[in-house]
């Protein structure tokens, strides 16, 4: 019988747990800057998928989950984008409370955040579409996230009537599109070390507003 390993072991990586250490007297006291160092870490070793990250949400105690791309990190949270009216839009205007998780195999890293949501300024939400490129701003138009549609060519047909609609003009925002901010209230960074005694490291929102770090057993 094959033994189980779990995201400890990164099967295809590195040897199990050797690529470095958590110590609460190394990490940044501000879990934003903590994570963007990360982030760059990540960039350099896994140039493909370094800023994907798991959402998960619920509604009525049923949770669901997806991938989304993080376009966003300040002392404010963690910025995605996605169809308003999606599923998840839908859990997230009845639920404002959501988990993000990130892993890189490559570094043997996950970061966990809990948090509340809220929506972003149309203004911010303006300017970051304007920067996708053309094929994706007539996508979001031509299809209704999470919608059942009858077949593809019926997808395809909306694209071609969207590119009709705006020629070679500018393609302005959806009012359904638009992006939202997780602000944590929790934060865990978890580091693979040997013999599955990973480091883990909590960031905790204390009632004044300082960030206390706290150490998990793995």
């Amino acid at each position: 019988m094959r033994e189980e390993r779990g995201v400890g072991a990164f099967e295809g990586g590195a040897s199990e747990g050797l690529r470095g250490e958590l110590d609460e007297r190394d990490v940044d006291p501000d879990p934003f800057v903590q994570l963007a160092a990360w982030l760059d870490e990540a960039r350099a070793a896994q140039p493909v998928g370094w800023d994907a990250a798991v959402l998960a949400t619920s509604l009525h105690d049923v949770p669901s989950a997806r991938a989304v791309i993080l376009r966003g990190l300040d002392e404010r949270g963690l910025v995605f984008y996605t169809d308003r009216s999606s599923r998840k839009g839908r859990e997230l205007t009845a639920n404002p409370r959501a988990a993000i998780v990130l892993m890189w195999p490559t570094l043997e890293r996950q970061v966990r955040v809990d948090g509340d949501v809220s929506q972003i300024s149309d203004e911010e939400s303006d300017a970051y579409f304007a920067t996708r490129p053309r094929g994706s701003t007539l996508s979001a138009w031509a299809s209704n996230q999470s919608e059942v549609i009858d077949s593809r060519s019926q997808l395809e047909e909306a694209v071609r009537e969207v590119e009709e609609r705006f020629a070679d003009g500018p393609v302005p925002r959806p009012p359904r599109w638009g992006g939202y901010r997780v602000q944590p209230k929790e934060i865990e960074f978890w580091q693979g070390r040997p013999d599955r005694l990973h480091d883990r490291l909590r960031y905790r929102r204390a009632e004044d507003g300082r960030w206390v770090i706290e150490r998990l057993s793995p």
